[in-house]
Formats: C-alpha cells, structure tokens, sequence
C-alpha cells in the first residue's frame, strides 16, 4: 500500500487478518497532522465492531455529531438527523485522524504478515512487460529500496504520485469554491453539541463543528480567490466570523494573522479505469471527493474493505488477474458516482449561489427535508451510511 491514510492502513489490516502479506509505506513520521478528514461515519463505526475495534474507538476522545443544521438566509433547517437512522450508531464520530489511524495500525501490528514503514516515501514503481511489479522507496536515512508485489494499491489521497507514476489521469469536475480551515476557541455558553452548524448567506458560507474546546471551522471562498482576499487584512475575516456566527471579538482574537487560516484547493474527479496491471487505486486516489458532508475517509474505507474481501483469496493464492481488480472497481463505483454526483448537487443548490450573492431564499429541496422528518432520516443515511455499505 502506497500511503498510510485511512484506505491503506484499513485495507493492510483487513489483507494481513487475512493471512496476506502486506506492506504500507507512508511518507510522513507520524500520522500527526491538522485539518485531516476527521469524521467516522456510522457504516465504518458498524466495520470497526465487527473488526473487534468498536470498544477501543470508543474510548478514543471524540464529540457525536447527531444533527447537520443549517442557517440559510434567514431560515434553520435540520438538514440531516443521524439520530433517525437505523442501527446503533446514530451518529458521526468526531475523532482526530491520527488517533483513529493509531487504532487502525496497532490493531494490525499484532498481525504476522502486517508491516508498516514509517517516514519511508514512494519514489516509483517497478514493471515488467507492462504490468506493476513493484515499488522503489525511500528511506528515513535517504538510501532508495524497491519491494517486489503482486500488487501495488495506490492509497496515497488526491496528489497520488502512486496513480500519477501508473499514467492514469481523473476526470476532473468544476467546483465553485476552494476552502480556508481554521480554529476558533470555544466558548462554554455558545455551544453547538452534536450538531454541525453550517451558515449560508449571500457571499458567504462557512461550517462549524464543535470539537470540545475548539470549533473547527471552514470558510468558503470562491475558487482561486486566496491570494485576492488575504490582501484583505485578518481582521476582514474576523469580521465575516462575526457575522456568520455571532462570535465575539475576543474569541476571534485567537486568530492572530494569516499563518493560522490554512488553505484546501478543492478538486473533485473520479478516474475512468481505476487501475493497470498489478496496480489498484483507492480512496481519494481513485474518485477526489468534495469536502461536502466529510465523506472522504467514510468511502476510501469502503473501497479498502471491498478490495480486502474481493482480493484477499486471489492475493493468497497467487492467481490474481486484472479482472479481480476490475470487481472493485465495479463494486463500488456506483456508491462513489451517487455521492459525487450529490456533492455536485449541493454544489450548484446551494454553494454556488451563496458565494455569487444571488442565494435570497431557502432552496426547495431543503425546505421539504426541513418539514417532513422521515426526508431528513433518509439524507442523514445516505451521508452516514450510504449506497452499497462494505462488510468485514
């Protein structure tokens, strides 16, 4: 596995449980970064019992987020209530990504055939008469290795230089908006428990979740106009926060300048073919998610579960074929097709309008989820659980 996100260290878990031998490079030292998708949906909360992990993720910290509300134009809506789903996990898990990836890959060191190299970067891959057979690496001491497999699968999110090194190219879709992340400190009486707090007004639109002693905060901004509104000063922002979410000049104080706002560039795509000859992409590798509903980790988990299950007996027995690979592609391309194409949905409802200023009005389609609850349970299990869920 080229990448030790959520795809790559979940589907090095479930490959060596099943008894294949597996690697999994990631780049980085440690899995400690900001700003990382850090939701756990209810269908990988479901996996993580079935995997014998449930009770441990559970004393992770964490905040339940049970309600998506909405302040559009001047009307709230409830645009998705996770506590009318099915199941016992009516909930999004809000835990800080490498927390969850530790979980992942403690879970898996106690396999035999699970290993894992920290600090150690993809440098390309290896073929033969047109098929992957391998990976050039290297080292945390700068000395280049290569690694023979019988198959590469490429976990290593929307710059994957795995994908990149296998000529396979997305199909890339228009987004309206690019994103600014940012902390704001909480404050004990303002509090928005269990809910992501989003507000759309004419030019502008940002979403909160509270994270306990912090609100971790989105701020959009349309696409490619970083360089244009930071020419504004901070205290600009500050100003849009106020205005949005009603939050005082003290607590807005906490963002001293421009180094504490960090920037996404949002791009959305899906590869034509998912992988070449001995090479498989997953994850954002595969299909680029939009930010929208923090869908990202919750699919690249069901495209390593879905891979496991469908490559674990060819993988063990040595008869992997190019159609086996082509099963997963397969298997979950209709869940990635419908969650994009509902991101390009909500894109053009209710980003793009808000953003132009032309967003006078709560869309229709809100306003009918908003009144008639069963509506609101069916968008809170289509973003929580989803088209197709994997099983372990």
């Amino acid at each position: 596995m080229v990448g030790g996100g959520p795809a790559g260290v979940m589907a090095g878990l479930l490959l060596a449980r099943a008894g294949v031998k597996v690697t999994v490079l990631e780049k980085h030292k440690d899995f400690l970064r900001d700003f990382r998708g850090d939701t756990v949906h209810p269908s990988t909360l479901r996996l993580l019992d079935q995997l014998g992990l449930g009770e441990r993720f559970a004393r992770l910290p964490q905040r339940k987020l049970e309600r998506m509300c909405m302040r559009v134009a001047d009307r709230t809506v409830v645009a998705a209530d996770f506590g009318r789903i099915p199941g016992p996990h009516r909930y999004i898990a809000m835990v800080p990504q490498w927390d969850f990836l530790d979980l992942l890959a403690d879970a898996a060191r106690s396999e035999p055939t699970f290993t894992l190299r920290m600090a150690t970067e993809f440098t390309a891959l290896r073929t033969e008469s047109g098929r992957v057979t391998g990976v050039a690496f290297r080292n945390p001491d700068g000395t280049v290795e290569s690694l023979t497999t019988d198959l590469v699968l490429a976990c290593d999110g929307r710059d994957s230089a795995a994908r990149a090194a296998a000529g396979l190219e997305q199909h890339m879709f228009d987004v309206p908006m690019d994103v600014w992340w940012l902390r704001i400190p909480a404050e004990a009486g303002d509090r928005h428990d269990s809910q992501v707090f989003a507000r759309f007004a004419n030019g502008r639109a940002a979403v909160t979740m509270d994270r306990g002693d912090y609100y971790q905060t989105s701020y959009l901004i349309p696409k490619g106009s970083d360089a244009r509104l930071r020419a504004n000063g901070i205290q600009w922002l500050r100003d849009e926060l106020a205005l949005l979410f009603g939050w005082q000049p003290e607590l807005l104080s906490a963002l001293r300048d421009w180094d504490d706002v960090k920037l996404l560039e949002v791009t959305m795509g899906r590869l034509p073919t998912w992988h070449r000859p001995g090479l498989l992409c997953l994850g954002d590798a595969a299909h680029t998610m939009s930010p929208v509903g923090g869908v990202g980790v919750n699919l690249a988990i069901q495209d390593a579960v879905a891979a496991a299950r469908l490559l674990s007996g060819p993988l063990r027995t040595g008869t992997l074929t190019d159609s086996d690979l082509a099963k997963v592609q397969r298997r979950r391309r209709l869940a990635t097709a419908f969650t994009q194409k509902s991101q390009l949905s909500e894109h053009k409802m209710l980003l793009e309008p808000s953003l132009s200023g032309t967003l006078d009005s709560v869309p229709v389609p809100l306003r009918l989820v908003d009144r008639i609850p069963a509506l609101s349970a069916l968008t809170a299990y289509l973003g929580g659980i989803g088209i197709r869920p994997e099983s372990a």
